[in-house]
């Protein structure tokens, strides 16, 4: 894979998971929902796994909640270079490139919550899995339609 595709697919992660965040916070308005504590949760086991000292209880609140939102950005931002490498640098289709973006973080972030023992999703109702998969759709479709923006057409190369 080249820079400029590497570069776009980091750009695409990035901007897929800001529209992840601000869909996750619209559920939270709409619904009157509190946030997830997963993020701190997993942040929580990978220090635990790593043996990582996260400090005093209050500090490693504050880390753990600093270092689940960045996980979560990590992945996001994992799933869009990794579209980037299985497509080769070209554009898609945005249905096909939303559904393999949005799919791609939603069992990257899955996998790992249930790998890391956060959550069990066979135990989930169906409003856990709109919530999960609402806001993946947002990323999805803003991640395809930034990497095809940003991405040269045929017609230009």
């Amino acid at each position: 894979m080249r820079g400029a595709a590497l570069a776009d697919g980091l750009i695409a992660g990035a901007v897929g998971s800001t529209a992840l965040n601000v869909a996750t916070y619209l559920d939270m308005v709409v619904r009157a929902r509190p946030a997830s504590q997963s993020p701190q949760e997993s942040a929580e086991r990978v220090a635990e796994v790593t043996h990582l000292d996260l400090g005093a209880q209050e500090r490693a609140a504050n880390r753990r909640s600093g270092l689940g939102a960045l996980m979560g950005y990590g992945l996001g931002v994992a799933a869009a270079v990794g579209f980037a490498a299985l497509t080769r640098g070209r554009r898609q289709p945005v249905l096909r490139a939303a559904a393999l973006l949005g799919g791609g973080a939603m069992t990257l972030s899955d996998g790992a919550l249930t790998v890391l023992g956060v959550t069990d999703p066979r135990t989930w109702r169906r409003t856990d899995w709109l919530a999960d998969l609402l806001p993946h759709l947002a990323y999805g479709l803003t991640a395809a339609a930034t990497w095809n923006r940003l991405r040269p057409s045929a017609r230009q190369g």
